[in-house]
C-alpha cells in the first residue's frame, strides 16, 4: 500500500481526501490542516486516518510515501519544497507556484532526489478531454483554427487570488494540451469590481497566441449569472464542444463549417450537418488523477502532468498577470 498525506483538507482538499481514501492500492495515512475544527469533523468520516495541524508531523513520518499539497497557492512552493527535501513524492494542486523561478527549483529538486512531482491539472485526466485530444489527433476536425473556454459561475469570491490564478489554470492546461504546441504571447484584460481597493479581478478575458496562428481565448469569472464549464474547438472540417456541465453527451462533434466554393471570388457555402455524440467514460477525473499519482510512486512512472507541464501553465499565467496589470498589453512568453 502507498501511504498518502493530504496537506490542506478544506475547500478542494476535502475532495482529494475522499478520492485517496477510496483507492484500493493506497491508504489515506494523514490529513494536515491548521483548522482544528475541520480535522475534528473529518475524523468522524475517516476514523482510521491520522490528523495533525503540524506539517512537521507529515515531513518526519517515514511511513508516508507521497504528500498532496492542497493549501493556498501562495504556500505551494514552500510546502512542496519541504516535502521533496524530506524525501517524499509530491502532488501539488494548481497553480504549481506563483512564479517560474520557484517551479524550476522544484523541478530541479525532484530530479536530483529522484522523486515524483505531479501538478493537479485535473481536466487533463478527464475522459472527455482525452477523447477530444484523440479526435483532434485523428484529424476529424480537420486543421484546428482556434478554441475558447468559459469557466463562469456566481460562486465563491476569492480574496487571495484573482480569477486568472484561481480559475484559468484549468482552461490554460486544456488548450495547451489540445493544441499540442507552446504559446508565444498572451494578452489579458479584466476587472476588479467587488474588491476594487485590493485590485482582485473578478473577471478576466485571456487571449493565448501561438506561432501556428491559432488563438486560445479564456473567459473566467466568479461574478456571472451563468454556470459554465465549456470548451469549444473550431476546425476546418468540424467543430467540437466539451461541456462539463452536461450529465451525458459531454462531447459533441458538429459537422459545421464554411467551405470555399469559388476562391477567386471569395465565395463560401455554409455547412450545417449533423451532430455526433461519442461515448465518454463515466470515470471520475479526480480518482483517475489520484490513482495515477499512486501508480507513479509504485511503478516509477513519469507523471502525465509533471513539473514541466506545470511550468508551461505558470509561464502563461505570469505573462497574463503582467498584461492584466498593464491594461492588456501583449506580453511575450519568455523562456
Amino acid at each position: 500500500m502507498i501511504n498518502i498525506a493530504v496537506v490542506g483538507a478544506g475547500n478542494w482538499g476535502k475532495n482529494l481526501v475522499r478520492a485517496f481514501s477510496g483507492l484500493e492500492n493506497a491508504k489515506l495515512h494523514t490529513c494536515c490542516d491548521l483548522n482544528v475544527e475541520l480535522l475534528r469533523n473529518l475524523r468522524k468520516t475517516y476514523p482510521l486516518t491520522n490528523f495533525t495541524s503540524e506539517l512537521k508531523d507529515v515531513l518526519n513520518n517515514r511511513e508516508i510515501d507521497g504528500v498532496v499539497v492542497a493549501s493556498s497557492a501562495a504556500t505551494h512552493f514552500e510546502i512542496a519544497k519541504a516535502v521533496l527535501s524530506s524525501g517524499k513524492h509530491v502532488f501539488v494542486e494548481k497553480p504549481l507556484c506563483l512564479n517560474e523561478k520557484h517551479v524550476l527549483e522544484l523541478i530541479e529538486l525532484s530530479g536530483k532526489r529522484s522523486l515524483k512531482l505531479l501538478v493537479g491539472h485535473l481536466l487533463l485526466y478527464h475522459p472527455a478531454v482525452r477523447l477530444a485530444k484523440k479526435i483532434i489527433e485523428e484529424k476529424k476536425l480537420g486543421d484546428v483554427l482556434y478554441a475558447y473556454s468559459q469557466r463562469l459561475n456566481l460562486g465563491v469570491v476569492r480574496t487571495q487570488e484573482n480569477a486568472l490564478w484561481s480559475l484559468a489554470p484549468h482552461d490554460i492546461s486544456v488548450i495547451l494540451y489540445l493544441f499540442g504546441e507552446e504559446p508565444h504571447s498572451v494578452s489579458c484584460r479584466g476587472g476588479a469590481y467587488l474588491q476594487k481597493k485590493e485590485n482582485v479581478e473578478d473577471v478576466i478575458f485571456l487571449n493565448i497566441n501561438f506561432k501556428s496562428g491559432r488563438i486560445g481565448h479564456i473567459h473566467a469569472s466568479w461574478l456571472d449569472p451563468n454556470k459554465a464549464r465549456r470548451t469549444t474547438v473550431i476546425g476546418t472540417k468540424k467543430m467540437l464542444v466539451f461541456d462539463d456541465m452536461e450529465v451525458k453527451d459531454k462531447v459533441r462533434v458538429y459537422d459545421k463549417g464554411a467551405d470555399i466554393t469559388i476562391p477567386d471570388l471569395r465565395k463560401f457555402s455554409l455547412r450545417d450537418g449533423g451532430c455526433e455524440t461519442p461515448e465518454v467514460s463515466a470515470e471520475e477525473p479526480l480518482k483517475l488523477e489520484c490513482g495515477h499519482f499512486v501508480r507513479c510512486i509504485k511503478n516509477g512512472d513519469k507523471p502525465f502532468t509533471d513539473g514541466h507541464n506545470g511550468l508551461e501553465v505558470v509561464r502563461v499565467l505570469c505573462a497574463a498577470e503582467k498584461s492584466l496589470k498593464n491594461s492588456g498589453v501583449t506580453e511575450r512568453i519568455k523562456k
